[in-house]
């Protein structure tokens, strides 16, 4: 094992890291925004395709199905294998899925290029990625947080309308290749400089104190025993079963209205680049909340504060009951929705660090975010079957409820004041427990002068 004692240098490496991971972010938005981008276009019945939008809502469900069966498996690789070779990984499969999707001409093609192959991208470009950060900070975790995710909220509020403007003037294939070869390469380039953990380049996490015991990169056998102990112990809590169906519940919340606010846009006469406009406007001030939450649920607690994130975002999907034709209205629920839907999606990787602690995150984020795009999927799918048999308004009425119920989860969630496991490691054995790992090593004994005999050892 490897044992990492270096002092935190005056600028931490680990700001480079977000840096990165910030490009990465703002590059895997291009994925889930421009689904909603997509859905006027794919069922203009003047348009290359013409299908219903029951077809549409039904392959977008797919992705977010395919996300959520992939997005565990991606969060327990990202705490097995750690994030850097995941993220080569995804800039190969970002490319060549992109690409793919360049040139569907067919409802099977979209099926698969968007339906599977970019839902793999996103599960391993978003679980591991992210959950690395918590890795990096052991102290400023929700600044980091939320500079993470407002940037989310920068590169989808500028990818929206440039989708829409490239779309409009060089086409569909011509979009979504440029968007492979500047995507991909970007985060193939990435992955150059990242790395997965501290210790990989024999430094501390920011924010590490010097009595605080070093990093250690155990072995792999010591590792994988670690990691299966702290699952057994987090399945044991209510949070680790609650927190991935909350954000199911917030997902199928604003999923509904991020999959089919521009369609319903379009639907009122408004043009499908003013409703990527409007869906750029929820993505600006959608960056005050992605922002503000991590923050402030690191100094009072994510329970409450994740609480009233939800509600706003359930009770401003009203304005659009009240829309019609008039833009500005529009505009008026980007900014209010913005506000609640950045907030609810933001704050979970500092509420895991106050129920876990330290402990290996990747895998319990890959749960949540599972939780995350099953209700994106189940969401869109019904969102898409209302649509089609009744119209826009009962699919909003959807969306409130998915909302409010989740609220009402986030309830019976228990205070995240103390963490709930912190005796975990009292079911390992000696050897894998923090303190023997942690104990220091006996300093090397100097070399002797030239010539001089080394000492006696019993036995000589």
């Amino acid at each position: 094992m490897a044992q990492i004692t270096a002092i935190v240098p005056r600028f931490h490496r680990a700001w480079v890291i977000l840096g990165i991971l910030v490009v990465v972010q703002v590059i895997g938005q291009a994925i889930s925004m421009s689904a909603g981008i997509m859905v006027p276009l794919l069922r203009d019945e003047e348009g290359p395709f013409g299908w219903n939008i029951f077809t549409v809502s039904a392959a977008i469900s797919l992705y977010y199905l395919v996300g959520a069966l992939f997005s565990p498996i991606a969060g327990m690789m990202g705490d097995r294998f750690g994030a850097r070779p995941i993220m080569l990984g995804c800039g190969l499969l970002y490319l060549v899925s992109m690409l793919f999707v360049g040139i569907v001409s067919e409802v099977w093609h979209f099926f698969i290029a968007f339906g599977v192959f970019l839902a793999m991208t996103q599960a391993f470009t978003f679980v591991p990625l992210q959950a690395s950060i918590g890795g990096w900070f052991r102290r400023r975790l929700g600044l980091a947080t939320g500079l993470l995710q407002g940037a989310g909220g920068i590169g989808a509020a500028l990818l929206a309308p440039a989708v829409a403007a490239l779309l409009e003037a060089f086409g569909w294939r011509e979009t979504f290749w440029a968007i492979a070869v500047v995507g991909g390469g970007l985060i193939i380039l990435s992955s150059v400089f990242f790395r997965s953990r501290p210790a990989d380049v024999g430094i501390r996490p920011y924010g590490m104190r010097g009595d605080e015991p070093p990093e250690i990169v155990p072995s792999v056998e010591l590792l994988k025993l670690r990691l299966k102990v702290f699952g057994q112990h987090m399945r044991r809590t209510r949070a680790f079963w609650n927190l991935p169906t909350i954000h199911g519940l917030g997902c199928a919340g604003h999923g509904i209205v991020l999959i089919f606010v521009i369609d319903f846009a379009n639907e009122a006469g408004i043009s499908v680049t003013q409703g990527a406009w409007i869906l750029s406007c929820i993505s600006v001030f959608s960056i005050v909340g992605r922002f503000i939450v991590p923050v402030l649920a690191e100094r009072m607690g994510g329970k409450p504060v994740m609480m009233v994130a939800l509600f706003l975002q359930c009770v401003t999907v009203t304005v659009l009951f009240f829309a019609g034709d008039s833009t500005w209205v529009f505009y008026l629920f980007g900014v209010l929705f913005g506000l609640g839907f950045g907030g609810e999606m933001s704050a979970y990787l500092v509420v895991n660090r106050q129920y876990f602690g330290a402990g290996p995150m990747a895998t319990l984020y890959g749960y949540e975010i599972m939780g995350a795009m099953m209700g994106h999927a189940i969401a869109t799918f019904l969102g898409g079957l209302v649509i089609y048999l009744v119209g826009y308004m009962p699919v909003f009425a959807l969306s409130m409820g998915f909302s409010i119920v989740g609220v009402l989860v986030i309830l019976t969630l228990e205070p995240t004041k103390r963490v709930l496991i912190p005796n975990w490691e009292d079911s390992l054995p000696p050897e894998a427990r923090s303190d023997a790992l942690f104990k220091p090593r006996p300093e090397p004994r100097p070399a002797p002068p030239s010539g001089a005999l080394p000492d006696a050892t019993p036995g000589d």
